[in-house]
């Protein structure tokens, strides 16, 4: 090869070289619509593939979920994150689970004394609901559960104008109505707690959710200023004043701080009806005294009728240990929820509106006394739910030992 051939020849391959370098090499039409087809393709399998995961994963949760403590069988995965740092603390269910231990209280621990629903005298479930608590996510999985289980539900017209509590005439029309509707059914309204015993009628079930009492006022404030739910308040009312921009602005801390009335003046002596500030109203009844807010002696009423009339009163602060009690307890109304509710979890979940949780230490401090009774009736609702659900997981173990 001479040297002009040779030089000639490695020009060319730095041609070719450049030539991949620097230049596109078109690929012809139809081999690029086979590659976007492909991708289409792969996109499409890969979805497919990730909604089967999705389901097995919610499956997956269904079974990993509730769990219990080494002494009951799982460990302690349930504990949310604000309770993971305190597993001594009486109002985790760690912590009820350890002081029944420690007072000798587990060995007699048993799940029918604290099943109400026995007490009841009619197959009728009355979910006399508080505000701002899930409830109509509750009110969602009930109607779902009665198409399996044999049974009707209804639900009370929101009326423009509701007063906060009956007088006895109309507790007694109240009830006189509930009455008419045939059992086996299950009744959803925010409305009080009734004795139906003192009218002369049969008891019902009685379920209900609750929710930290700050937390349910935080979200009260700013579901009262998400743009469609207050959209939907002015179509309802259309006499309501329109609020200003300061209204949609103003943060909840620094309403607070302002004690601006009625949304953030919690003043124990300042009573309004529809500010959602009442944790107690809708569990204590139709007494004058459950009228007020933070109320030692409201809230000691409010206690007996949560541990003598309601068979469960539970909390989408801790969904699985809420469902399987309900499950336990009204198994006639709530087999199968937990299986249900994890299967069409995406039916459920409604009514959530994001907003900031932050609270200010002064804001905090301030709240936390100005709700204190309500917050112990809080605690006192979830310390009786850990213990229904302990004692349920005490007699599924005496069962799977024999």
């Amino acid at each position: 090869m001479t040297p002009n051939s040779d030089r000639s020849y490695k020009m060319k391959l730095r041609d070719v070289e450049n030539a991949f370098k620097y230049r596109r090499i078109p690929y012809p039409k139809r081999s690029v619509e086979l590659i976007a087809l492909l991708a289409i393709s792969c996109t499409f399998f890969l979805f497919m593939h990730t909604s089967k995961l999705n389901s097995r994963l919610k499956e997956m949760e269904v079974k990993l979920q509730p769990s219990e403590f080494s002494a009951l069988g799982l460990t302690g995965n349930h504990i949310s994150g604000h309770d993971a740092g305190k597993p001594d603390d009486i109002n985790t269910l760690h912590g009820t689970y350890q002081y029944l231990k420690s007072t000798g209280q587990l060995a007699n621990l048993q799940a029918a004394k604290l099943n109400n629903t026995a007490h009841a005298e009619r197959e009728f479930i009355l979910f006399n609901r508080l505000e701002k608590v899930g409830s109509q996510s509750m009110t969602r999985l009930l109607g779902h559960l009665s198409n399996l289980n044999g049974f009707h539900t209804f639900r009370n017209q929101i009326p423009d104008v509701k007063k906060p509590l009956f007088d006895f005439e109309e507790e007694v029309s109240f009830a006189e109505e509930l009455q008419e509707i045939e059992d086996p059914a299950a009744y959803v309204e925010h409305t009080n707690w009734i004795n139906f015993t003192a009218h002369d009628m049969p008891r019902p079930i009685y379920i209900n959710l609750v929710r930290h009492p700050i937390q349910k006022v935080i979200s009260a404030y700013y579901y009262a200023r998400h743009p469609m739910i207050y959209a939907n308040s002015l179509l309802r009312n259309p006499n309501k004043p329109v609020d200003n921009k300061e209204f949609f602005d103003r943060s909840f801390n620094e309403c607070v701080r302002k004690r601006i009335a009625p949304y953030c003046n919690f003043d124990a002596h300042l009573n309004y009806n529809k500010d959602w500030r009442r944790f107690t109203l809708h569990l204590c009844g139709n007494q004058k005294v459950c009228l007020n807010f933070n109320s030692e002696e409201a809230t000691q009423i409010a206690k007996l009728h949560v541990e003598k009339e309601y068979a469960v009163v539970g909390s989408w602060e801790h969904t699985n240990i809420t469902l399987a009690v309900l499950e336990a307890y009204i198994p006639r109304f709530f087999a199968d929820a937990t299986n249900q509710y994890y299967l069409h979890q995406e039916k459920f979940r409604i009514n959530v509106t994001p907003h900031d949780k932050h609270l200010d230490e002064d804001v905090e401090a301030y709240l936390n006394q100005q709700f204190s009774y309500e917050i112990d009736l809080y605690h006192f609702c979830m310390q009786r739910l850990y213990k229904q659900y302990i004692a349920i997981k005490k007699v599924a173990q005496l069962a799977d030992s024999h």
